[in-house]
């Protein structure tokens, strides 16, 4: 299945990426029935990797020579269709080695200018930002998550404001299990064009896994983000940001009435943390009589009010004790695409090639290793991908990404081995 948006190739993704080690690769290639036994054996593996009907088996096709590379690229049929066979060790298209590479893109996650990496490591700087580029070709959801049994059913939403020609876009973004499980740029903050944009989230999510249906998701107050969500999953639950009381508070008042403004945070997250939602209904109705008692600013005064008229939106998070009931996990993320952005001035081209870099930036995010230290806390687990999926294909985290991107991302659900 291929993408559709703003005119890219529907053309389905047919190369299958498999974790060889080029030592044994290039040793094994020439022959035909050493080659189907290792290919057997990643059958058996990881069936995630093949397309549907690898279950009723395949036949090997033919080889042709990459002169890119120097490599022999074999074809297996499947099911009546050609499928080529990538090692991981080789970039999409033949366009550089792995190992070659990986550090270059890893330094992007750090927002290393390109032509800082053509320096250090050669090229030109055009070189790199395709590199980078090509990634967002491939789904974002299947690529990240590895079993649909692993796809969040709380998530976070938000629409980052940048531009792109000087003109003004926003990148709609998801997050779930610490994540970016989608971003998409939508030309405007009308309704239409929000819908728009979660919508390659929703043919993503739902090529993994057909009939998912999200539980919750959280988003600020905007009403076009509202009614996107609803528009494309009926049955989920809006989740209002309470974090975002407090911000709005904290941005009129802290300076001004600083004092005040302590004593009513501190009451504001009393509120929050209530145990119930009867609990927090009587904490938040006491808390605007407090305000109208001490004779609060308006600063102060009017955010809580507008959370007193809408609680029914905040306290329905009682009834999915696992929703984000705040936008944490969204800021976290979302910080470093501002820092992306802002480093790169913007997006400066076409808005499929302004989506295929941010889809590219956020694969990198999800699958680029975490300090040494982070991974110790973590258990071992090297990066938020790993961390979701509890499983890695190789221990090199570009490796890792291009197997994990086998078919694009566009795979099917795993199926029993041959």
């Amino acid at each position: 299945m291929g993408r559709t948006k703003r005119g890219t190739s529907t053309r389905a993704n047919r190369t299958i990426c498999l974790p060889f080690s080029q030592d044994i690769y290039n040793e094994i290639v020439i022959n035909p029935s050493e080659f189907r036994k290792r290919i057997d054996e990643f059958i058996a593996s990881f069936p995630d990797l093949f397309p549907p009907g690898i279950e009723g088996g395949y036949r090997m096709k033919d080889c042709y020579y990459s002169k890119k590379r120097s490599i022999i690229v074999r074809r297996i049929a499947i099911a009546g269709r050609a499928y080529t066979i990538r090692p991981s060790f080789v970039t999409p298209y033949m366009t550089g080695l792995t190992n070659e590479v990986e550090k270059g893109l890893f330094l992007r996650k750090f927002n290393v200018p390109f032509w800082a990496l053509s320096y250090i490591f050669g090229r030109d700087p055009m070189y790199w930002y395709r590199q980078e580029q090509s990634l967002g070709r491939n789904s974002i959801v299947g690529t990240t998550i590895r079993d649909a049994e692993n796809i969040p059913e709380h998530l976070g939403a938000d629409e980052k404001h940048t531009k792109n020609m000087g003109e003004k876009v926003y990148v709609a973004t998801i997050v779930g299990n610490e994540c970016i499980l989608g971003v998409s740029i939508a030309g405007d903050a009308g309704e239409q064009s929000l819908c728009n944009a979660y919508k390659v989230f929703k043919d993503e999510v739902q090529c993994l896994k057909p009939d998912y249906e999200p539980a919750t998701v959280n988003i600020d107050g905007w009403k076009a983000t509202r009614n996107a969500w609803k528009f494309l999953f009926t049955s989920i639950v809006i989740i209002c940001c309470f974090l975002h009381i407090f911000i709005k508070m904290r941005d009129m008042a802290k300076k001004k009435h600083k004092d005040a403004f302590t004593e009513a945070a501190s009451k504001l997250w009393a509120c929050y943390h209530s145990e119930s939602k009867q609990s927090f209904s009587q904490r938040v109705k006491r808390l605007v009589e407090w305000c109208k008692k001490k004779e609060m600013p308006t600063a102060i005064s009017k955010p809580i009010e507008k959370l007193r008229k809408n609680i029914a939106e905040y306290s329905v998070a009682y009834e999915h004790p696992n929703a984000h009931r705040t936008s944490n996990m969204v800021d976290r993320l979302m910080q470093r695409m501002d820092s992306h952005l802002f480093s790169v001035q913007y997006f400066h081209g076409s808005m499929v090639s302004a989506e295929l870099s941010i889809r590219g930036w956020a694969l990198i995010q999800n699958f680029a290793p975490y300090n040494p230290r982070t991974v110790k806390k973590l258990g071992g687990f090297r990066s938020p991908a790993e961390r979701l999926n509890k499983f890695r294909y190789h221990d090199n985290w570009l490796h890792n990404l291009f197997v994990s991107a086998s078919l694009g991302g566009y795979r099917s659900p795993p199926q029993n081995p041959l």
